[in-house]
């Protein structure tokens, strides 16, 4: 049968997009037996036809892997990002196949579904996806950008794109990366922001996609602010025994734990910053009770007590007479 690429993704996600397909339920009704075969249009070109596999639960991480140019970073992808699929997934199994091309090394690139992939790892069940062959990398790029419009990235992952854009010319500056990726110039410099954070920072959180703007502003404010060897101890910290840091906090809600991170890496580089300390200098008695003095540097403070006017005019011309 003949769908659409609009039609299949509106089974796929679970719902239709309204301004492109109004009668989904071709598609809604090959997803739901599990045809075996369909047929796709991709981008409105050539019709390609995928067949559904179904990869064992053991073999999901081996021989499946994810289109390198997904936009969404794999590495953010655990239980606590993947809860809106998870519990559906334990409970009935995964109710939407993925979409995939088959590579020349003979495993299956996801296209559409890394979340799924992920989701089916993590809860040892089988992974259902929809693979074709002949797949150009154009073709990989729009339903692999369609189906991350379902599920909105996180800063970090706006602000690559929006990076990569700067990097190849596209766009000249933050004005036009708003107006391209119509938003806010206050995202976009957010966004930026977030990108030009090392990764293993954000993945001392639970939920990356859940970090908002004023988070990510500082955290970038103070880990630029440290030293090179300083950001590196930060770093190590993060990840120590092969754990993250949010998984040190047990059976806390996601908040709470997001709460704590934010606490702990706050705590961890205001500790490591270059603030110069203040070292004042201890008065000494020259004469106990009546003169003592102390030296910062190449400048020396007296203090002297009982002077009457005539002493101190005495003094005064010593002191004028040895600096001149």
């Amino acid at each position: 049968m003949a769908i659409k690429t609009s039609d299949l993704n509106a089974k796929l996600f679970g719902k239709a997009n309204k301004r492109r397909a109004t009668t989904p339920a071709e598609a809604q009704e090959a997803a739901k037996n599990n045809a075996q075969v369909i047929e796709l249009s991709v981008a409105g070109e050539d019709m390609v036809s995928f067949e559904l596999q179904r990869i064992p639960a053991k073999q999901v991480a081996n021989k499946t892997v994810v289109f390198a140019e997904n936009s969404r970073e794999q590495s953010f992808l655990n239980e606590h990002a993947l809860a809106d699929i998870l519990s559906t997934l334990k409970e009935r199994g995964q109710q939407y196949p993925a979409v995939g091309r088959l590579t020349s090394d003979g495993k299956i690139e996801v296209l559409d579904g890394s979340r799924r992939r992920m989701s089916c790892i993590l809860a040892q069940q089988d992974f259902l996806i929809y693979v074709a062959e002949n797949i150009d990398s154009g073709h990989a790029k729009f339903l692999s950008d369609v189906a991350n419009a379902h599920k909105p990235l996180s800063l970090y992952e706006k602000g690559r794109e929006m990076q990569a854009k700067l990097d190849s010319g596209d766009v000249s500056d933050q004005k036009g990366l708003a107006a391209l990726f119509q938003c806010s110039e206050a995202l976009v410099s957010g966004a930026l922001k977030a990108a030009s954070l090392p990764l293993p920072l954000l993945q001392a959180y639970p939920n990356v996609t859940e970090l908002g703007r004023p988070t990510i502003v500082k955290l970038h404010k103070l880990f630029f602010a440290l030293n090179d060897n300083a950001r590196q101890s930060i770093l190590d910290k993060c990840q120590t025994d092969n754990s993250y840091v949010w998984q040190h906090f047990g059976d806390m809600a996601e908040a709470q734990i997001t709460k704590q991170v934010s606490s702990k890496l706050e705590l961890w580089m205001e500790e490591l910053q270059d603030t110069p300390k203040t070292v004042v200098a201890k008065p000494i008695d020259l004469v106990k009770g009546r003169a003592s003095y102390s030296r910062k540097g190449q400048s020396l403070a007296l203090n002297l007590k009982k002077v009457d006017d005539a002493l101190a005019q005495e003094i005064l011309q010593f002191i004028e007479g040895k600096l001149k």
